[in-house]
């Protein structure tokens, strides 16, 4: 499937490709190389094209797809994760709020070696 999609990319791409063409400078490649416009071969590679934008339109709506290039394994999914336990030691939360509370402490330990 992912083959798929990335063929129908590329042929969306070589259809934006001609209609860019088509819309600066009134040239159509693909009916150029390939007989005209209405030559079978020329209608059979619009086909194509236009299949491959229905393809396509699957990716704007699906955020796990959107990503062409990704792995398999890591769409949709954030591997970022960051379990706690419950064996820390519990910070100082005293400290944290009071920090004058260091400089008595300080004090304090010095009077008690003296």
């Amino acid at each position: 499937m992912k083959t798929l999609r990335r063929i129908a990319l590329a042929l969306v791409v070589i259809g934006a490709i001609n209609w860019g063409l088509v819309g600066l400078f009134r040239y159509d490649l693909v009916g150029s190389i390939f007989g005209g416009t209405d030559s079978g071969f020329a209608r059979f590679i619009f086909t194509l094209v236009g299949i491959s934008g229905i393809i396509c339109l699957g990716l704007l709506f699906n955020s796990k797809t959107a990503d062409v290039g990704s792995s398999e394994g890591n769409r949709g999914t954030n591997n970022n994760t960051r379990y706690a336990t419950e064996f820390a030691e519990e910070p100082d939360l005293e400290r944290l709020y009071n920090p004058s509370r260091d400089a008595y402490e300080s004090e304090d330990e010095e009077e008690e070696f003296k």
